[in-house]
């Protein structure tokens, strides 16, 4: 049981590793990975080595070419909802790309999941959302923002799961990443703005009372706010 710790633990330092360098720009497109020169690089079984290709290659980052070895792949190529890929590029050099990208993702799709949820959740979903909607003021009144981001992204995945559409609904992965990453990178106010956490508890009343037209706009509001915030004005 140790070993197979100690193993999962050196496989997934070679995956960040490598995952960063090629989404950081580190290798380019083209470049190639072989098996034996991975494992002297990381003093790796030929099994790590080949797993941790295989989830680069199911992040689209790489693939495998026979007699030719694991290729980079160009940045059009790349799963850029997986959340391996997303995080690895919120700690990157374009991390205000990214944010960007994601933040305009945010404003197409979560007012629409919001007013979704508003007819499609179920009981217990309403009154969780209204008690995560209040613990967030407490929360974010309190300057506890590791908490506070826990209940954040419970918050938002609730309200995509709830909407009804598996579409939005695979989308909490990369919506919780970039709430993490705004909250790492520093961007989050040690006090979430009163504006904030008001829309937050407006989009949880809206959802629990079924008012979908009000669920929407109160989830407008939150994109704003997070537009705002990285710089914006246009929102």
């Amino acid at each position: 049981m140790a070993e197979n710790r100690a193993a999962t633990v050196l496989q997934d330092g070679v995956l960040e590793e490598l995952g960063r360098e090629i989404v950081w720009g580190r290798v380019e497109a083209g470049h190639r990975y072989r098996l034996d020169t991975l494992q002297e690089r990381f003093d790796i079984s030929r099994t790590v080595a080949r797993d941790v290709m295989r989830v680069l290659d199911s992040l689209g980052l790489v693939t495998p070419r026979r007699s030719v070895g694991v290729v980079v792949n160009a940045a059009g190529e790349w799963n850029v909802y997986a959340p391996h890929v997303i995080r690895w590029r919120l700690e990157g050099p374009a991390s205000a790309r990214q944010f960007d990208e994601l933040t305009q993702l945010r404003i197409a799709v979560e007012p629409l999941a919001a007013r979704s949820a508003a007819d499609h959740a179920g009981a217990p979903a309403r009154a969780r959302i209204v008690e995560l909607g209040a613990r967030l003021r407490a929360l974010g009144e309190a300057g506890e923002l590791e908490a506070f981001l826990e209940a954040d992204v419970e918050f938002h995945e609730l309200v995509l799961r709830e909407s009804g559409n598996s579409m939005f609904a695979a989308l909490t992965g990369a919506v919780g990443e970039v709430l993490a990453g705004r909250t790492h990178a520093g961007l989050m106010p040690f006090h979430p703005v009163p504006e904030a956490l008001d829309a937050h508890e407006a989009l949880a009343a809206a959802i629990a009372a079924g008012e979908g037209a009000l669920a929407e706009r109160a989830a407008r509001a939150i994109a704003a706010e997070v537009h705002e915030a990285l710089g914006h004005d246009d929102a």
